[in-house]
C-alpha cells in the first residue's frame, strides 16, 4: 500500500496527483471515486465551486478523465479496468439545475448534496456510453453504499446526531458493510464486462428515472468539461 496525497476539492491538487501517479508508470486496474462532504454550510472550494458540487462531483469528474487513458491501457478483453463511483440514495430526490449548478440562486445543503449525487449517476452512465462507443476495455458503475456510520453526518442537526448515536447499531451499516458493494463492483467476477449499472447491496437496481435522460447526461458532461478546463472529446459521439 502506498499513499499519494490528493485533495478532491482542488483542481490543482488533482492534476499534481495525476502527474505523480503517471511518473510511477504503473497500470491502473481499479479507480474508486469515494470522497465526499454532506450538508455542509454554503462555502466554496479554492476554485470557486460550491463545495458539494465541486468536491463530490467535479473533483471526481476531472480525476477520472485525467486517468482514463491509463485505465484504457490497463484493461484487457478478459479483464476490464473498472471505475466505481459512490453516489447515494439521496440522488432519487435530487434535481439537476444546469442553469445554476453552483446553487447561487437559492442554497440548500440538502438540495446541493442531492444534486451532486445525481450528477455522479448521470456522469457514470454517460461515461459508460462513451467507453462502449470507443471499444474500451473499461467499465463504469455507480454504487449506493447505504446509510453508513461515519463522520459524514457531522453537519446534520443535533437532533439527528442524537438519533444516530442512539440507533446506529440498528439502522446504520458499519464502514466495512458500507464498503462491501464498492468492493463487489471492483473485484467480483460477476461484474466482469458489466458497465452502466447502479448497485445497492451488491445487486443491480434501478436509479432515478431522470438519471437515464441521455440528453441531460450529454449536457452535464459538456458543461463539466468547461468548468474543469478539459476538452470535450465526447462531442463526436452521439
Amino acid at each position: 500500500v502506498e499513499f499519494l496525497y490528493c485533495d478532491l476539492a482542488s483542481m490543482k491538487s488533482i492534476r499534481q496527483f495525476v502527474q505523480r501517479f503517471r511518473a510511477k508508470n504503473c497500470p491502473l486496474h481499479v479507480l474508486v471515486n469515494n470522497a465526499g462532504v454532506m450538508l455542509v454550510p454554503e462555502r466554496k472550494t479554492e476554485d470557486g465551486f460550491e463545495e458539494h458540487f465541486g468536491l463530490n462531483y467535479l473533483g471526481h469528474f476531472l480525476l477520472t478523465n485525467l486517468l482514463l487513458d491509463k485505465l484504457k491501457q490497463s484493461g484487457t478483453h478478459s479483464h476490464n479496468a473498472r471505475i466505481i463511483t459512490v453516489s447515494s440514495a439521496t440522488h432519487y430526490v435530487g434535481e439537476l439545475h444546469l442553469n445554476d449548478l453552483q446553487s447561487r440562486c437559492s442554497y440548500s445543503p440538502h438540495g446541493a448534496y442531492a444534486q451532486s449525487k445525481l450528477a455522479l449517476v448521470l456522469f457514470t452512465y454517460r461515461l459508460q456510453h462513451l467507453l462502449t462507443a470507443n471499444g474500451s476495455h473499461v467499465t463504469a458503475n455507480v454504487v449506493d453504499p447505504g446509510v453508513v456510520n461515519t463522520e459524514l453526518y457531522k453537519h446534520v442537526f443535533w437532533v439527528v446526531k442524537v438519533f444516530k448515536w442512539m440507533t446506529s447499531w440498528l439502522f446504520f451499516k458499519t464502514p466495512e458493510e458500507g464498503a462491501s458493494t464498492s468492493i463487489y463492483a471492483a473485484v467480483s467476477p460477476e461484474m466482469e464486462g458489466a458497465g452502466g449499472c447502479y448497485l445497492y447491496n451488491e445487486k443491480r437496481t434501478k436509479s432515478a428515472d431522470v438519471a437515464y435522460d441521455e440528453e441531460l447526461q450529454r449536457r452535464l458532461w459538456t458543461e463539466s468539461c468547461k468548468m474543469v478546463g478539459i476538452s470535450d472529446e465526447s462531442s463526436r459521439v452521439p
